[in-house]
């Protein structure tokens, strides 16, 4: 109980703070040239504040203090020590105050690590970062207080959804919210340059580094998201177009097109328009998401809560963001790019330009995937779900040209420029060609489309590994960056057309077998571990060359609550995964076998790890 009581006044003491800052900010602004010292020390108390909060809720969850209500509704007696930590953020309360912890921890870090900059930019920037970090106290204090008091106090906790229980998904959040919440200093200084009227290049240098942070974490955030539920929830797959899958995925591809953008700031001045309304963009879309998970709006396994009232007091919020944003858009951001710089069609910037275009018709379309079947819902009450050929038919014609932008991009110049070394170019485009044609006749996968979107996806690879070797060290973060995506794409693409599938029904000693498999059910075992008793099964999985594998897929019955789930066992090569995953069939003696082939799964994800080394290289760099 003391720590809740710790707790919730130190959430108190943060609101205090943060009210605070305002009437400081403004004294400061019209005052003097040097930032105050109290601004930056009430910046770190309020950073102190929201730990000492956070690092509460984490012991009244290791010590099973069942009279606060989010310990009693997301844990357990019997639930191991390191789930009970990561159940802080686990749910609805915790994670809102994982955003609160994020919000205070990168404005502080942005007032020490920007000492050169305008001290008015700084305070305004502090003024608009405080405007969320004030409404998330009130978010948590109002209506999601993660210090609520049971009394009398329950012996027992109702526990933690098991599929929530797994080392991915503890370090899944923070990661993730690193990006996903980091993505709000970016729009602060956004609004408070754009209220100045001080973008430029030096901004853009300046700004460039927190967008690269955000992006990076955002980025591994997803990959751990995706690996979490390829082996968590049996889905076989690394994305399924999950609603909320789909919410961090739009803050990323704006984040992404704002990164290319600010690169051209960087270098010619231009694109001001693009920069301020993607920086908003990003981060407005980023409250959509935290808006569509705790409304209730979206059933997803990632939801957390399902209250209209919670709904109602993010979107208020979201709308005030919004129009304080467009509002200083519309009054202080004059573009003269018009009158001071001409476009070349035939230059870096505008291929950027294009490709940018490309990345907010793949924005747009799953926003639209995402939101429509809400909007249905709403005003004719009839359900739909948008799956995968929805994206798939709409984003593969519109990636082919986007891929080749990407190839050849790079090699134009700033301003006005020639293409220069054509031969090599056109080379590695036949190349290309040849090669995706023999490795889709050899697999008898005989689509037009797909010869050309693995054409386009080789060429990138190609002229990206060539660049490695001419250019050297000159764009090392951009051809890692490229690289990898080009990686991603082809071991996507290969997933995609060469992964086969099993679905049987076994007892045990029962055999399945086909042309290229044989799966042999040989036996059943138990266990029973703190919080779970589980059935393991296992089979030998032999293919056409006699080669066997022994595979031990899970079932398991949790006590707290009691849930049963699907563990899948997963043999991992360097070429490709084996997945198994069994299901009991209520009332039968046999198990729901699903057996799966997945070609390129570990080069997935390696390729995500590389497409982000780029962006820490390029992050290194510049701070050296």
């Amino acid at each position: 109980m003391i720590y809740s009581l710790i707790g919730y006044y130190s959430l108190i003491l943060g609101l205090i703070i943060g009210l605070s800052l305002f009437y400081f900010s403004y004294k400061n602004f019209y005052s003097s040239s040097i930032l105050d010292i109290k601004i930056i020390s009430f910046t770190f108390l309020q950073l102190f504040f929201v730990v000492i909060s956070f690092l509460c809720l984490i012991f009244s969850f290791i010590v099973s203090d069942f009279s606060n209500e989010t310990v009693f509704n997301n844990s357990h007696t019997t639930k191991p020590l390191f789930y009970k930590i990561s159940g802080t953020w686990g749910n609805h309360e915790g994670s809102l105050l994982l955003w609160l912890l994020v919000l205070t921890l990168f404005i502080f870090l942005f007032l020490v690590r920007s000492k050169k900059q305008p001290v008015k930019y700084k305070i305004l920037t502090l003024v608009f970062q405080q405007v969320i970090i004030v409404g998330f106290f009130l978010f948590l204090i109002k209506t999601s207080n993660p210090f609520n008091y049971i009394f009398p106090t329950p012996a027992e906790g109702l526990g933690l959804n098991p599929i929530l229980q797994d080392p991915a998904l503890a370090i899944h959040p923070p990661i993730l919210y690193l990006g996903y919440v980091g993505s709000s200093i970016i729009f602060s200084s956004v609004l408070a340059a754009t209220s100045l009227k001080i973008i430029s290049t030096s901004w853009a240098s300046h700004i460039k580094k927190w967008i690269l942070i955000s992006w990076i974490f955002l980025t591994l955030g997803i990959l751990l998201g995706s690996i979490w539920a390829y082996y968590e929830l049996g889905w076989g797959g690394f994305w399924f177009w999950d609603p909320v899958e789909n919410v961090s995925l739009m803050p990323w591809l704006a984040l992404t097109t704002l990164l290319h953008c600010i690169l051209v700031l960087e270098k010619k001045s231009i694109l001001t328009s693009w920069v301020i309304i993607l920086s908003i963009a990003t981060f407005t879309l980023s409250m959509c998401g935290t808006f569509l998970v705790r409304s209730g709006i979206l059933n997803s396994v990632h939801t957390f809560a399902n209250d209209p009232e919670r709904g109602l007091f993010i979107l208020v919020f979201l709308f005030i963001l919004i129009f304080l944003s467009i509002l200083i858009f519309f009054l202080f951001h004059e573009d003269g790019e018009k009158k001071s710089y001409s476009f070349f069609w035939f230059s870096k910037e505008t291929s950027i330009l294009i490709n940018n275009w490309f990345m907010m018709y793949f924005l747009s379309v799953v926003l639209i995937g995402t939101v429509y079947p809400i909007f249905l819902d709403v005003i004719s009450s009839q359900k739909i779900s948008v799956g995968p050929p929805f994206y798939h038919k709409l984003i593969i014609p519109f990636l082919i040209p986007f891929l080749i932008m990407m190839a050849i991009g790079p090699k134009l110049k700033w301003i006005k420029s020639q293409l220069e070394d054509k031969i090599y170019l056109i080379t590695f485009l036949v190349i290309s060609i040849l090669i995706a044609f023999l490795v889709l006749k050899q697999f008898n996968q005989n689509f037009l489309i797909n010869t050309i979107l693995i054409s386009s996806a080789f060429y990138l690879f190609f002229i990206t590994v060539r660049d490695f070797f001419v250019k050297k060290y000159n764009n090392i973060s951009q051809n890692i960056a490229h690289f990898g995506f080009s990686l991603l794409i082809l071991s996507i693409l290969f997933n995609n057309l060469f992964s086969s599938e099993v679905i049987t029904n076994l007892k045990v000693g029962e055999t399945f077998e086909n042309s290229e498999t044989k799966i042999v059910f040989e036996s059943i075992d138990q266990k029973k571990e703190q919080n779970y008793n589980s059935i393991i099964a296992n089979f030998s999985i032999l293919n056409s060359s006699g080669e066997a594998d022994r595979l031990s897929p899970e079932l398991r019955i949790y006590n707290q609550p009691v849930i049963a789930t699907s563990e899948a066992d997963i043999k991992t090569t360097l070429m490709s995964d084996k997945f198994i995953v069994i299901n009991l069939v209520q009332d039968q003696d046999f198990f729901n076998i699903r057996f799966q082939v997945k070609p390129f799964m570990l080069w997935i994800w390696l390729s995500v790890i590389l497409i982000s080394c780029g962006g820490m290289i390029s992050l290194f760099k510049k701070r050296s």
